[in-house]
């Protein structure tokens, strides 16, 4: 409720965030995510896309954010830290790109409608300025290069910033926004804001064994053009062209309660 009314701030620092770096970097995107990179031009500009293996599975779900043609950041889940890295170095290596986690760094989302201007409060003048005129899913490229990262992104259907910040700054951001009204939410209340805004969660809606297409995921597919030969695609061409032997779908909680993962959905069928 207070993230749907007012303001909420999250401890997403397991999240794991890559800086990717080298003159080769679009072209390793381009090869390595289903969506396509080249859709991304502007500074700041964000992108969510799986990355899949040869078979089509989702390997993780990721937002990548274009710093500059030789720079990119990209933030994928905590739980598969370490097969996302392995991944990320092997597909790197014959494009030359260097892959270089930041594990020194923090992660706080605020998220509601008060978020905006609760977090606007906190920055300094120059960041506060270009904070504010951010677009949804942009970051701030003025200061994409220091150690603040500033992103209109989030993961519970409200407006908000997602804050990559050094760690040891965390707990005084986090003081000084709850001073300020935003209320600390645990992650187990961001995953019920995920589920009612219909955004898929990794290892329960998408799995390596699984497709984009069999886990709602068509529309970050980027098809076009044909010739872009990502890792996957076959495969979701085939299924494109066949059918997908499943789908996930949404269902719609009449009355009161909280829908869990992994809980059974029973039809009233005899």
């Amino acid at each position: 409720h207070a993230v749907r009314r007012d303001a909420g701030m999250f401890d997403v620092s397991h999240m794991t965030v890559v800086d990717l770096s080298g003159p080769q970097t679009r072209a390793f995107l381009r090869k390595l995510l289903a969506n396509n990179i080249d859709h991304v031009q502007t500074p700041g500009k964000a992108l969510y896309s799986c990355m899949l293996n040869e078979r089509g599975g989702v390997i993780d779900d990721l937002i990548v954010y274009y710093v500059r043609e030789d720079f990119f950041r990209m933030v994928v889940n905590a739980g598969t830290r370490d097969k996302d890295l392995a991944w990320l170095r092997q597909q790197a290596q014959p494009f030359g790109v260097h892959v270089r986690e930041r594990a020194e760094l923090a992660m706080i989302a605020v998220q509601g409608p008060y978020a905006r201007e609760r977090m606007l409060e906190l920055l300094e003048d120059d960041l506060r300025n270009a904070v504010a005129a951010l677009k949804p899913f942009f970051a701030a490229p003025r200061i994409a290069d220091h150690e603040w990262f500033v992103a209109r992104t989030g993961y519970t259907g409200e407006d908000g910033f997602e804050i990559i910040l050094p760690a040891a700054d965390a707990v005084r951001v986090w003081t000084t926004l709850a001073e300020r009204g935003v209320h600390p939410i645990g992650l187990g209340a961001r995953d019920t804001l995920r589920l009612e805004a219909g955004m898929n969660l990794y290892g329960s809606d998408m799995t390596e064994d699984t497709t984009p297409l069999e886990s709602g995921l068509a529309w970050t597919i980027g098809w076009e053009p044909a010739e872009r030969d990502f890792i996957g695609r076959a495969v979701l061409d085939a299924q494109r062209a066949a059918g997908a032997p499943s789908k996930l779908v949404a269902l719609v909680l009449e009355g009161k309660g909280v829908l869990r993962n992994h809980q059974k959905v029973v039809t009233g069928a005899g």
